[in-house]
């Protein structure tokens, strides 16, 4: 794995438009960043990433098994006890999910390390899935990478064939919220997925979603919703007036309940429990628990609920090495052994985000930021597969 230099495109903004590509650069600051690329040899990708993607999802499927016939662990997770019976539903049911993103911290060499797993409403889908392929197509066509260069990149095809799964009845949904660019734009895209896998499709905000006396969530218009995709994070609804029609309700939603198992930090605690010792696992335990103090002097102490690296506090050696503000932590926190993510060029440092579309790993991308925790405003640059020698 290497930082490899690349330069821009020189027209990239008019092809970013031309494809919807609209939130390239927000309030102002850069979002997407081409002037460098991260390239990966064959073996990194297939055994150090997309291999041990797919244990970690499945590990991480075994454990949701595990916690929706256990109270004791889905309070753990902070899931309020008004919505188990949604979370537990959805599972027996097996209502599918559609995608998911685990964040590693990888620096090619050495395994993997899993730093958390957004599995409900992670972003950056259509800029991995679309325009970083994009990227290296142009990149190939003007010779300025070499013949035989790659990507690890089905996430646009996989999406595609996972909605093609779902029975295509009267309506698929997408809500998120209206005036955030980076949220309307995945929502945007994963309604085109559907559309050219055969639904009928409906782009909403979030305010717009309502309730039909026979529980069905519905347009405005009174059009009942057969599949929900809501870029609205569980941990959030299930504290929504609407929350108790969750459970009975015919809809069924993108991500499901039993994704809320997954998509908080308690998660990681869990399964490192579950799985002591396995290479990609960090040590971590609830901030509670005795056995954290075998952390010792450096670790990582995250909120439950946290995202973008809200709250989040990086402690080496007994000094506190980095910390962000936001809401989180009343929730309550776990402690994860520290691995810091690598240092490239530029003092730049960053983070892989390896897709699991369906149940499958699907592609990756890499999100780059100047300080030792990830945050919403880390920029996401293009990967490439180098040709074999």
């Amino acid at each position: 794995m290497r930082r490899l230099e690349t330069g821009e495109r020189p027209d990239w903004r008019d092809t970013a438009q031309k494809n919807g590509f609209v939130f390239h650069t927000l309030d102002g600051a850069p979002y997407w960043d081409e002037s460098h690329a991260y390239a990966f040899t064959l073996r990194e990708i297939e055994e150090d990433i997309e291999g041990p993607s797919g244990e970690l999802h499945a590990l991480c499927l075994d454990f949701v098994s595990r916690a929706v016939e256990d109270e004791r662990i889905l309070a753990s997770l902070r899931i309020p006890e008004s919505a188990w019976d949604a979370v537990r539903g959805s599972w027996r049911r097996g209502d599918p999910s559609l995608y998911g993103r685990l964040d590693l911290s990888y620096g090619g060499t050495g395994p993997a390390k899993l730093l958390e797993y957004n599995a409900d409403t992670p972003t950056a889908l259509y800029e991995t899935g679309v325009f970083q392929w994009l990227w290296l197509e142009e990149m190939l066509r003007d010779g300025r990478l070499p013949a035989g260069s790659d990507q690890f990149n089905v996430v646009h095809e996989r999406l595609i064939a996972r909605f093609r799964d779902l029975p295509a009845t009267a309506l698929t949904a997408f809500a998120a919220e209206a005036d955030a660019p980076e949220d309307r734009g995945t929502v945007e895209y994963l309604r085109d997925c559907a559309f050219q896998a055969g639904h009928t499709t409906r782009l909403l905000d979030l305010s717009e979603i309502g309730l039909m006396a026979d529980g069905r969530f519905c347009a405005p218009d009174g059009t009942a919703i057969d599949w929900l995709f809501k870029l609205y994070p569980w941990e959030w609804a299930f504290a929504d007036a609407f929350a108790d029609a969750v459970a009975a309700s015919p809809t069924r939603f993108l991500e499901p309940p039993w994704k809320a198992v997954l998509s908080n930090k308690g998660l990681l605690p869990h399964v490192w429990a579950q799985e002591p010792g396995h290479p990609n696992l960090l040590p971590a335990f609830f901030d509670e628990d005795p056995q954290a103090a075998g952390l010792g002097d450096s670790y990582v102490r995250k909120p439950i609920f946290s995202r973008e690296g809200s709250n989040v506090a990086i402690v080496r050696d007994g000094t506190m090495l980095a910390h962000e503000p936001g809401p989180y932590g009343s929730e309550g926190h776990i402690r994860q052994a520290l691995a810091e993510l690598p240092l490239f060029d530029d003092h730049r440092r960053p983070v892989i985000g390896s897709w699991i579309i369906g149940d499958a790993p699907g592609g990756l991308c890499v999100r780059e930021g100047r300080g030792a925790i990830t945050r919403n405003d880390a920029l996401i640059v293009p990967h490439v597969i180098e040709p074999a020698a």
